[in-house]
């Protein structure tokens, strides 16, 4: 293993199964405050710069790589973004995990999950309220709090001034001054400097991430479209971990500096090939210091994707029951033994991976 940490190394891994975490599910909460602050971001001449880390862990040590590919094979369901639903008496349905990105690998759809989202009757996404900027504004208005500090509380207060500094300096690299957002919560601040140059520049021109121009679409097509959450839950959610683990993960984020880029790109080349329940493992692998943030990845995956697992589930099967229904959620919602494959399953549907 010794390769294995000397990626680990290169990569600063001090948080990183968290940032790895949000990377990925790019939850709508996340998506909601990129649609409210990517405006914010200078948009020309930002290209991606990212490189496929398991590239070179298969290179350099495939043995370790053999061990992780081992590992991600017991993930029930770890493989494969659409699935078919299907129940006696209901027309089929399919379930579809999504990247909240923009990059154009990842919001164009395979020929299997374009057929199957060009034949359904309903389209179904996380939230809805994104695409209203009243929903999204009355939420915030109705509970600032949740979004921004309304006390005396700054960013800048709650860190060292050497963290401060770092932080100053990501926000100036993205072309945002950091006075404008001093206030801001830190997990909204944690997904701006999480996401590469790039994916900001392009959010800021105007590019819909993946969700987004499936509902879209939908709309456009003159499909149903519904949503299983709302922005506010979302951002409740989110509110609710531990602001000492918030900072921890701002933080962690802002000592990764460009070597975030590298997540992304590993997290879209995860995705494109359908490789969902690999991406534990391998951040796992080039973690040497797991056990320092396990317990703040466990409050997170409790409160960010099981939970809500539960509620998706709950709140799609009348949905469902309609038959002929895509539904797109983020694709770390589909995998293991408490995700929505099994949840659907234990609903009495039969899911089966078609890509």
């Amino acid at each position: 293993m010794t390769r294995v940490f000397a990626t680990a190394d290169r990569l600063a891994p001090l948080g990183l199964k968290l940032l790895a975490a949000l990377n990925l599910l790019f939850f709508l909460s996340f998506l909601a405050v990129m649609l409210l602050v990517a405006g914010k971001a200078r948009a020309e001449g930002v290209t991606c710069s990212g490189k496929d880390m398991t590239v070179a862990l298969r290179k350099d040590d495939p043995d370790a790589y053999a061990r992780i590919e081992a590992e991600a094979a017991k993930t029930p369901n770890g493989t494969g973004l659409l699935w078919k639903l299907e129940k006696p008496g209901q027309k089929p349905s399919w379930l579809f995990g999504t990247m909240h990105m923009t990059d154009p690998r990842v919001v164009t759809l395979t020929p299997a999950a374009k057929q199957a989202f060009d034949a359904a009757d309903t389209v179904v996404i996380e939230t809805t309220d994104v695409l209203d900027q009243s929903k999204m504004m009355a939420a915030i208005t109705k509970e600032p709090g949740l979004m921004m500090f309304t006390d005396s509380t700054t960013l800048a207060s709650l860190l060292s001034p050497q963290d401060a500094e770092a932080m100053n300096k990501a926000l100036d690299a993205r072309g945002i001054p950091p006075a404008s957002v001093a206030k801001m919560k830190p997990w909204m601040l944690t997904a701006m400097v999480a996401l590469p140059a790039c994916e900001m520049a392009r959010k800021s021109g105007g590019a819909p991430v993946l969700d987004i121009k499936l509902a879209n679409d939908a709309k456009a097509a003159g499909k149903d479209l519904e949503g299983l959450e709302t922005v506010a839950d979302q951002l409740r959610a989110m509110a609710s971990l531990p602001m000492d683990l918030h900072m921890k993960g701002l933080v962690d984020t802002l000592k990764l500096g460009d070597k975030s880029d590298d997540l992304s790109e590993t997290m879209i080349a995860l995705y494109q090939r359908g490789e969902i329940g690999m991406i534990w493992p391998l951040f796992r692998a080039v973690l040497p210091d797991e056990a320092k943030d396990s317990a703040g990845y466990a409050a997170f995956e409790e409160t960010m994707v099981t939970s809500r697992n539960k509620v998706m589930a709950e709140r799609a099967e009348p949905i469902l029951a309609k038959g002929n229904v895509f539904m797109a959620v983020g694709a770390l919602h589909l995998p293991g033994p408490e995700g929505l494959v099994e949840d659907f399953r234990k609903a009495g549907f039969s899911v089966i991976s078609v890509q």
